[in-house]
């Protein structure tokens, strides 16, 4: 056998081993996200030290960014986020809005926020940031379809959220998905918020979310409502329609028809 074909086996066993150790130190720990029907196809929730991919199309990146700092939040349990950015996002989307992630009921004072120049300073940032146990979740968004982001680069990010048991969001917009070593894959699009109340008139966030990937049990695709009270996802809420009631100097049509016929 070739040297080179003996390097190659050499670090494969690296990487397997690897990845069974971390399986090993961290077992398969999981947050739920408070969607009954999603935490039931998830086996419970979502799981911490893995990767997870939610892609949507350029125009429903709002919707994507807000789904993402739910599972964020419900993944970080108060640690430190870190939200890796190309340049070309912030170009493309603008800039995260601190009151909008304290609307959610997030603490903007845990997020860290760093932009990148190119997609290389992306990934490299990200995977250091996952062997950082001291933080909670890392959100790395990019835009566009990337060559740079292949299997490889799947895969390193994985090893590294293993390893040190932080949890990876990748935010992927106007991309189309590749094959990855995530552990689930979403498609992410906006649903019609129920009416709010007086004083909260845009009503709560309603995300149409479709899970495409589940490497621990079925997909699905679920209406799921934030809970910015409680940090949760869930069921929409039912609103009853209003219905307008009678005048009350109008008389009852049926008493009318009387009289006529009389």
């Amino acid at each position: 056998m070739s040297g080179a074909r003996m390097s190659a086996l050499a670090v494969l066993r690296g990487q397997i081993e690897r990845i069974e150790t971390a399986e090993v130190v961290h077992p398969r720990d999981c947050i739920a996200l408070g969607h009954s029907e999603a935490d039931s196809a998830l086996k419970g929730g979502l799981a911490r030290a893995a990767i997870h991919e939610v892609f949507c199309e350029g125009r429903q990146g709002a919707a994507a960014t807000g789904f993402v700092m739910g599972l964020a939040g419900r993944v970080s349990a108060r640690r430190p986020l870190l939200w890796v950015r190309q340049d070309f996002s912030e170009i493309e989307t603008g800039a995260l809005s601190m009151s909008g992630l304290a609307e959610l009921g997030l603490d903007p004072r845990r997020v860290v926020m760093v932009r990148a120049a190119d997609v290389e300073s992306a990934l490299r940032t990200s995977a250091d940031a996952l062997a950082c146990d001291a933080l909670g979740a890392v959100v790395l968004e990019l835009w566009g379809e990337i060559r740079q982001f292949d299997l490889v680069a799947s895969r390193k990010l994985t090893l590294a959220a293993q390893g040190s048991g932080v949890t990876g969001l990748l935010l992927r917009m106007a991309a189309q998905p590749l094959p990855s070593t995530a552990e689930t894959r979403w498609m992410l699009r906006a649903a019609h918020s129920p009416p709010g109340s007086a004083w909260d008139a845009w009503g709560a966030p309603v995300f149409d979310a479709e899970l495409l990937r589940n490497r621990h049990g079925p997909c699905g695709r679920w209406i799921m409502e934030w809970n910015c009270d409680e940090c949760q996802f869930s069921e929409p809420s039912t609103y009853p329609q209003p219905v307008a009631a009678a005048p009350a100097h109008r008389q009852d049509p049926a008493v009318l028809q009387q009289r006529r016929a009389g």
